[in-house]
């Protein structure tokens, strides 16, 4: 009786502190949405999506001529050289200048590096953005889980009481039994050790419960002290399209729909244009440039500006031409990394063309198993039930003893857990591969 009330006293405080936390009542769309918004590694892909796209905007805006213009002004003191009819002159004076140049410039050839590189950051701000939506499914896939784990372990903690409350009564029914003489008091001693375990139970579930409650918490990023209280879900088992199709179809699907697939295909074609980037500084540049200059000197007596727009200016037009015959094997040593990062990335894509395929099996031969186990833990349960009631009768009518009615017990309780996380383990089974197919939404 002693442990019997330790283990309650210990229950109720629990559920006191319970109690004592703020909940937040929460459904699954809302707290994949939080997830999002609170995701350290999902807002670092955004920020980094930015960055992408202004790479993007730079290499379109290089194929417009570049245009500066500089202004300076100071003031020289020491020897002057002025020309004054047909002779110089040298003077120690102090001669202040202003002076301005306009500079402007335009590749007119430099081995397709423009148009390669503009096609390069195009292909990485696309794949940049398959990557956010790859990790917004890999956000709601993580929160899924958890929250498919916190509702299972509330369902079998709320098993755990059911359980305890029926032995409760059944330890009122043999301590009847034993006042009228029906039952040893053996039976009694025994029925109060169960009672006992089973608040233990009910005990470590509803911590179990809490645990992954506060590791959800965690994860979505809520205030001190808060914890979720989570909106059932609805389960459908047995019913995805998918399950009718053939491996080779899903692993079809996921090709099209995996974006993370996607990504990989669109960092391929970048490097290989950065590769052909590289190469263009072996061949010839070929380059339009214009300038125009002038300056204003207080040795000249004329006005600032007449001397800046009608005395002094001065205009350049032209073209260079720039021929690279030996640079010290760096433009060979740019194409070598360029060419080993286009390598390596086609030996990525390989590499997840080889996963995608082993995923898309095992979550297929996952999810049917998960069928089967659901369908078969049903008739456990079902078979239990019948089972425990037809045990409990024969030991009311003392035929059978306890025994057989603490493992008739067992057997239904465990059915009952089987049965519950084989229903869970069945709707996440359907989210895993709706996963790896590249399909998972939020309903």
């Amino acid at each position: 009786m002693n442990k019997i009330l330790i283990t309650a006293l210990i229950l109720m405080a629990f559920i006191s502190e319970l109690k004592a936390q703020d909940t937040l009542k929460i459904n699954f769309r809302e707290a994949v949405q939080l997830g999002l918004k609170q995701n350290l590694s999902f807002n670092q892909l955004n920020n980094q999506q930015q960055v992408l796209k202004t790479e993007k905007q730079a290499a379109q805006m290089a194929h417009l001529p570049n245009l500066n213009i500089s202004n300076s002004g100071f003031r020289q003191t020491g020897q002057q050289y002025q020309q004054v009819e047909d002779q110089l002159i040298v003077t120690n004076v102090s001669n202040n200048i202003i002076t301005s140049n306009l500079n402007t410039a335009m590749p007119i050839y430099n081995g397709g590096r423009r148009i390669n590189n503009t096609q390069a950051t195009r292909f990485f701000e696309e794949a940049g953005e398959n990557s956010i939506q790859r990790a917004s499914q890999e956000v709601m896939f993580n929160i899924g889980r958890q929250y498919l784990q916190v509702l299972l372990d509330e369902e079998l903690y709320r098993i755990a009481l059911e359980n305890l409350e029926n032995q409760k009564k059944q330890l009122e029914q043999i301590e009847g039994f034993v006042q009228a003489g029906l039952r040893t008091l053996s039976d009694q001693y025994n029925q109060q050790s169960e009672v006992a375990r089973l608040e233990t139970v009910a005990l470590n579930a509803k911590i179990q419960w809490e645990t992954d409650a506060w590791t959800l918490a965690e994860t979505l990023q809520l205030g001190p002290n808060i914890i979720p209280d989570l909106e059932a879900v609805s389960f459908v088992p047995g019913q995805s399209e998918y399950l009718s199709m053939s491996l080779d179809d899903l692993y079809n699907i996921a090709l099209q729909q995996r974006k993370d697939f996607k990504q990989q295909e669109l960092l391929e074609a970048g490097n290989k244009k950065l590769l052909a980037v590289s190469r263009s500084f072996m061949y010839p540049q070929v380059n339009a440039f214009f300038n125009y200059s002038t300056f204003f000197t207080s040795l000249d007596d004329r006005s600032i500006s007449q001397q800046l727009w009608q005395v002094y200016p001065q205009q350049t037009i032209g073209v260079s031409l720039n021929i690279p015959i030996f640079n010290n094997f760096n433009n060979k040593l740019t194409v070598t990394r360029s060419k080993v990062d286009y390598h390596n990335q086609q030996l990525e894509k390989s590499a997840l063309e080889r996963r995608i395929s082993q995923e898309i099996k095992l979550a297929y031969e996952n999810y049917k198993a998960s069928i089967k186990r659901e369908e078969a833990t049903k008739l456990q349960v079902a078979a239990a039930e019948e089972a425990q009631k037809a045990i409990s009768e024969r030991f009311r009518l003392g035929v059978s003893n306890f025994v057989d009615l603490a493992t008739a017990n067992q057997q239904l309780v465990t059915g009952q857990s089987d049965y519950a996380q084989a229903l869970y383990m069945l709707f996440f089974q359907e989210v895993i591969l709706n996963y790896q197919l590249g399909v998972l939404a939020v309903e």
